[in-house]
């Protein structure tokens, strides 16, 4: 949300107010949770600009990193959060974020530099079937029996058929 989406929303917020429309009315209004509506509903201007200005200079835990993983998302447009997630991880040993951090700055660097997430679908078809002697079957299954003192034991198997000539 941007300074001015941010503005429109305090001011629905504090229009319904003045209309004495309850807070979950608010909320489903606006379309956003009633926590916001509670921590917005009795500030003044002021206040709000004040809060709006302490959240642009906040620094946020992956400011640092917030280059690299740019790079990453233009290189390869397919990554998903986890796997951004899961390349810091592996190239900084010490980061300490969790996994809705990094999609929370994946989607802003997504949006800001208008880099969609492109999705490669895997092509699926029919192939025709191999002759006999070329092909197996195969199955997974499980069963839970008992043993002679009562017990419940679950047993895992696999099953192959092979298809043979003749």
């Amino acid at each position: 949300m941007n300074l001015e989406e941010r503005w429109q929303m305090y001011s629905k917020i504090q229009g319904l107010k003045k209309l004495n429309l309850k807070i979950s009315q608010i909320a489903r209004h606006i379309g956003v949770t009633r926590n916001t509506v509670y921590k917005y509903i009795d500030m003044t201007p002021g206040e709000y600009r004040q809060s709006l200005e302490r959240r642009e200079t906040r620094k946020k835990k992956l400011d640092n990193y917030k280059s690299e993983i740019l790079g990453w998302l233009k290189t390869y447009p397919d990554l998903s959060t986890a796997q951004v997630y899961d390349w810091l991880k592996e190239t900084y040993s010490g980061i300490n974020v969790c996994e809705r951090t990094v999609g929370n700055l994946v989607n802003q660097l997504r949006k800001e530099h208008a880099i969609p997430k492109t999705v490669n679908k895997r092509q699926y078809e029919a192939i025709p079937d191999l002759p006999m002697g070329y092909q197996v079957q195969v199955d997974f299954g499980e069963k839970k029996l008992k043993d002679p003192d009562g017990i419940l034991h679950k047993l895992w198997f696999i099953a192959f058929v092979i298809h043979t000539l003749g």
